[in-house]
Formats: structure tokens, sequence, C-alpha cells
């Protein structure tokens, strides 16, 4: 399944590029570059290395690979410009319509940094529960998750950078210093599986280990690191999109 994500993401971006250039206008090879080349080879390198191979064997293995694939590879797909990629290839018509897709309801809620840090915490509770080893164990749930996390990703960065302009500077200042806090929601699922000394999925211990794995409660610890760690350095850039909205949005208030 992965193979057929890197297939089809890269002919609907190479047709993009290519109705662009029939509108007479060109596109930047850095967008392209980061689009293939960090985006595509990110998702590429979770999915087929290490992590992709050992995600149903080994906890932090399957929690590092969902961490990356719903911070990391969107954020960097995202990079590529993809939204206004589309713009561009639409016409006038498409930018109308992706327009009136920015102010559903829904898009804007995932597109609010509040609701995009819990929503995130929430799915890494998951990791708490014996649901984990049935979303790990389950070869076809397993695989499925290889698409359905970066698409939550991309549904959470792409409108959080298309929409810096749409909220009002109250409401981006409350939603920055809320982020702040939001820095703690995201470590507590990583501190909980660190602190904890029982194994809190229930799965089963496999019966030839490799003589490298680490035991099931190490395994479990480990888990808990990393997801802590990734969730929270990649906070810094949200709060970076936050600070940018701010500027953008105090600058064309003052033209007001």
């Amino acid at each position: 399944m992965t193979i057929v994500v890197l297939v089809v993401a890269s002919a609907l971006y190479a047709y993009g590029i290519v109705k662009v250039r029939r509108r007479g206008h060109e596109w930047p090879w850095l967008a392209t570059a980061a689009f293939f080349l960090l985006g595509l080879g990110s998702y590429a390198v979770i999915e087929l290395g290490f992590l992709g191979v050992y995600s149903r064997e080994l906890r932090w293995a399957f929690t590092t690979r969902i961490a990356l694939l719903i911070f990391v590879v969107p954020a960097l797909i995202a990079a590529g410009r993809p939204l206004e990629l589309l713009q561009q290839a639409s016409g006038d018509a498409g930018v109308a319509r992706i327009a009136r897709v920015l102010k559903w309801r829904i898009i804007r809620l995932f597109g609010n940094a509040m609701f995009a840090t819990v929503f995130v915490a929430g799915i890494f509770l998951i990791f708490l529960t014996p649901l984990a080893w049935t979303l790990r164990g389950t070869p076809w749930i397993e695989e499925a998750l290889g698409v359905i996390i970066p698409l939550l990703g991309l549904l959470m960065v792409l409108p959080l950078a298309a929409l810096t302009g749409v909220h009002t500077g109250l409401f981006i200042t409350i939603e920055f210093l809320l982020a702040f806090v939001e820095l703690l929601i995201d470590s507590i699922p990583g501190l909980l599986l660190r602190l904890n000394d029982t194994i809190v999925d229930h799965a089963p211990v496999f019966a030839n280990p490799a003589t490298w794995w680490p035991s099931p409660l190490h395994d479990q610890h480990l888990a808990g690191d990393f997801i802590w760690f990734i969730a929270e350095i990649v906070d810094v850039p949200i709060l970076v999109i936050l600070m940018v909205r701010w500027m953008r949005s105090d600058r064309k208030e003052a033209k007001v």
C-alpha cells in the first residue's frame, strides 16, 4: 500500500505542475524538491524502513512510527505547498471552491492549533490501552494506519497554515497562550507510558525475539520516551506558525 500511496501522490503533484505550466506560470523547484525528497521521502523511509518493518513486534517502533506520520511527514509534505499548487492549477473557479472548503466548520476546527494538539494527545492515549495491540497486531489495520494517520496530519497542518489571516488578533493571542499549556498536554501520554511499570497494551510476548530486542517493559518505556520527545519538539513549529499568524493579523488590523 505504501508504494501505491507514493505513486498516486507523485502523479497528482506532477499533474498539478503540468497544469500550472499550461497556464503560463512556473512552479518553484524548491517546493517540488521539498515535496518529493522531504515529504514523500520521509514517508517512504518510515514505512519501508526499520519502523515500518518492526512496527508490529516493537512497541517503540509502532509509537514512533505513528508520531512521525502524524507530525513530521505532514509538515514536510506541506513544505512542498500542495494546497497552493492545487489553487494555481485549478484557476479562479478552483480557488473559489478551495476557499469555500477552508471555511467549512470541520476544516476550521482541525486548523485550530488548540484542537490539533488535544486531538493528537487523545490519539496517543490509545497507546495506554489494549486497543494499541489491536491496532498494531492486526495486519490490515496496521497497514491502513500508514495512510490514515498522515491524512489526519495533513488535515491539521494544511488548514493551520492556510488560515493564517482568518482569525482575529484577540483569538490568536488566546490561541498562542493556550498553546503553551498544550505543551504539557502533549507530554502526558509519553510520561504515563514511561512511568508505568506494567504492560498496558497486554500484547503477547513473541516467542523468538532478536537478541537485541528490549524487554517488554523497557520497550514500553522507550515508546513513552520517543513519543514524548517527538510531541514536544514538533510543538515548536506550531508556536512559530501562531506567531506568524499574530504578526500578520496585527498588520492587517493596523491597516484597517
